[in-house]
């Protein structure tokens, strides 16, 4: 996997298009790195991509073919290597956005749906194909995927393993906008630009109290979120963004 830091954003890139950017243990624990210590002081962002024709064709089959573990090695290879990337990109305090340009089947589904924001070229294809290979969803797919396309949808993707079009992932809430294949680099662009415009650090907060609720009754919910907003409220964003509403100007964060 390639690691590029820029102008605020890390780009993390797939690079095994001749496998379709197929996950390995290792490649995992690489993502999973690159997920630790974000700096909301130092990034805006990070980015998710593929090289080639794929985003990500989920687990390597080959590398499965050859796997040799007891149940014991196997819970703790899938909570430590996919199960982590998951847990990281679940509590990043920066936003992550993945750029879907060609398909994101098993673990690629699975980390679109644990990113923050997804944009999809249209003729991306999506899928939840582990039971095509005798599996269940792991890299949090059973966690996020209810959440974002309801129970019903997301059983039927997980239990048939068929591929989604652009178009559908769109409708079905997995993507949030689907673009032109050309058009794809230029509206990720436009995304990162807002985000850079904002208080990176509070957007972590918003992030992290909307997660933190999903499993939460709404009392205690409530309670959350007021201990989350009075973060906010020592922040230094706080203090521009309000001086610059009184002051009728566009706020400037750092």
């Amino acid at each position: 996997m390639h690691v590029h830091d820029a102008d605020g954003v890390r780009h993390l890139t797939f690079d095994r298009p001749d496998v379709r950017n197929a996950f390995t243990a290792t490649v995992a624990r690489e993502l999973a790195d690159a997920l630790a210590d974000l700096d909301p002081t130092e990034l805006d962002a990070v980015v998710l991509a593929g090289e080639g024709e794929a985003f990500s064709a989920g687990g390597d089959v080959e590398a499965m073919a050859e796997r040799e573990e007891t149940p014991k090695q196997a819970y703790d290879r899938v909570r430590t290597t996919l199960g982590r990337v998951a847990e990281r990109a679940l509590t990043s305090p920066v936003p992550i956005v993945a750029k879907v340009d060609g398909d994101a089947v098993g673990a690629g589904l699975s980390l679109v749906a644990a990113s923050d924001f997804a944009y999809a070229g249209e003729s991306s294809r999506f899928g939840a194909s582990f039971v095509n290979v005798g599996l269940v969803p792991d890299a949090g797919a059973t966690v996020t995927l209810p959440r974002l396309v309801g129970l019903r949808k997301a059983k039927e993707l997980a239990l048939t393993g068929r591929l989604v079009d652009a178009a559908e992932a769109e409708r079905l809430g997995l993507v949030n906008e689907t673009v032109p294949d050309d058009e794809l680099d230029d509206r990720v662009d436009d995304l990162l630009a807002t985000l850079a415009a904002r208080p990176t650090e509070n957007v972590g907060l918003a992030k992290r109290a909307i997660h933190d609720n999903l499993g939460r009754s709404w009392r205690d919910g409530l309670d959350r979120e007021a201990h989350v907003q009075t973060l906010a409220y020592g922040t230094d964003a706080h203090e521009e963004g309000v001086e610059a509403f009184l002051e009728g100007r566009s706020p400037t964060f750092d």
